[in-house]
């Protein structure tokens, strides 16, 4: 292993060792952990103070930079960032006093785009450094939002095939069309169970030796550090875009919709590298996983409840290993993270109270976030809460709560008319792991 380049270690284990080039290839380290960076560098308080001149693809490149601490080459992670941030990330001051980031304006209209192409471009750069490989297959469960990102990030891509698996039932017709429109070297697999089940099939893939052995396996979960690094940029764009705007920046609180804290653990990380952050406020649906932790020290997981937010869907949140090694005790993470959840019809009650009020449509995942400003924030704080998704992303489930029409916008209309490719399957590991096989 290469003494100058930084190491990353498992979060079961921090005598496993790999480097960044692992680390993403496998995604997961062999023991089931999470890599984690062994250092996370302070950001120059000059650079600090002047971010705010710099557009959003210089400040990705600068973060990246140090952040990965030329693992990368220059050259390489300069064309990596400037491909994938290629889109706006607004930061919009509501009427209320309070603002959103808006996150969902990249080709698939969710905050996931971000890190799904960053990460694309940087398993392709890996991929052409190695002509010896064989084909490299992405897995990604999905309960909608994901799918689409992963899909449209490596659509096309030489030497990668991607497998989306989604439940049966839990993904509507504008997401689905977003991956299983594509087809080309992206496989649509529906499965007759939850999005939990997805993500176990995904993982016991990692873990089976046989399958390994046959196809070189990689994930674009959020369990990926090459999701994780590129997420950090946005928090450090709204802070940004705060001192240009000339707003006090001492009490910043940013509230985070939450289900698998990949989101979250990006936003710690930054935090970690110098972003002044007061706190953070974690937000969950009904399936408040990480709330009951907070509230009682109990990591309990337990079984998906399906909900009109359902990238929030996740009984068991995969990227819980990580909070807990960037905060340590319980105490820590309560002083960090404040934590709330809210059920479907106080979700519904904040997108009409919002709509009606400061003419803001705020789809199910943002409306959580958002409501949590007006219950946590003290007088004299700054809240920032992240807007994951577009509304017309759920387009039916919108017109029904605000009764008027949503428009879908270009990119959502252009992949409404294609045909789509599904393989079905039962859910269990040896259907999944013969389909691999077949298709390998």
């Amino acid at each position: 292993m290469d003494e100058l380049a930084m190491n990353y270690f498992s979060t079961s284990n921090h005598q496993h060792k790999a480097t960044l080039e692992q680390a993403v290839i496998k995604g997961l380290a062999p023991d089931g952990g999470l890599y984690m960076p062994e250092k996370i560098p302070l950001l120059p308080v000059a650079f600090m103070r002047n971010m705010s001149a710099m557009t959003l693809p210089e400040l990705a490149y600068a973060i990246a930079t140090y952040a990965l601490m030329g693992d990368v080459p220059a050259d390489v992670l300069h064309d990596i960032v400037f491909d994938a941030f290629d889109f706006d990330i607004p930061l919009v001051k509501m009427a209320g006093g309070n603002y959103v980031l808006e996150l969902f304006h990249g080709p698939t209209m969710a905050f996931k785009d971000v890190g799904t192409r960053f990460m694309a471009r940087l398993l392709n750069y890996y991929r052409s450094r190695h002509p010896e490989w064989s084909t490299l297959n992405v897995l990604v469960p999905t309960s909608g939002d994901t799918g689409s990102a992963v899909a449209n990030s490596f659509w096309g891509m030489p030497g990668v095939r991607v497998y989306v698996l989604y439940p049966r039932g839990a993904v509507n017709k504008i997401q689905k069309s977003q991956f299983a429109t594509l087809g080309h070297n992206v496989t649509a697999i529906e499965v007759n169970g939850s999005f939990d089940d997805c993500k176990s099939l995904v993982e016991r893939a990692f873990m089976d030796p046989e399958l390994n052995d046959a196809m070189r396996l990689t994930s674009a979960m959020s369990i990926n550090l090459a999701r994780i690094v590129p997420q950090m940029v946005y928090y450090f764009w709204a802070y940004a875009q705060l001192v240009k705007q000339q707003e006090d920046t001492s009490n910043l609180v940013f509230a985070v919709p939450c289900s698998n804290l990949g989101n979250l653990a990006s936003g710690l990380l930054a935090q970690h590298m110098g972003l002044p952050v007061k706190r953070f406020i974690s937000v969950e649906n009904q399936n408040n996983i990480f709330y009951n932790y907070v509230k009682t020290g109990i990591f309990t997981p337990k079984p998906t409840q399906y909900s009109i937010a359902p990238a929030l869907d996740a009984g068991c949140p995969n990227n819980f290993g990580r909070i807990v090694d960037l905060l340590g005790t319980h105490d820590n993470i309560c002083q960090h993270i404040h934590a709330y959840s809210y059920d479907d019809n106080q979700i519904i009650d904040t997108i009409m109270r919002t709509y009606d009020d400061e003419g803001y449509l705020l789809d199910p995942h943002s409306a959580v976030a958002y409501r949590s400003l007006a219950e946590d924030l003290q007088p004299g704080e700054t809240g920032v809460s992240l807007a994951t998704a577009h509304p017309a992303k759920l387009k039916h489930l919108m017109e029904n709560i605000i009764e008027e029409p949503v428009p879908l916008p270009e990119q959502l209309v252009r992949f409404l008319g294609g045909e789509i490719y599904v393989k079905k399957m039962t859910n269990g590991f040896t259907a999944f792991k013969r389909l691999l096989l077949n298709n390998a």
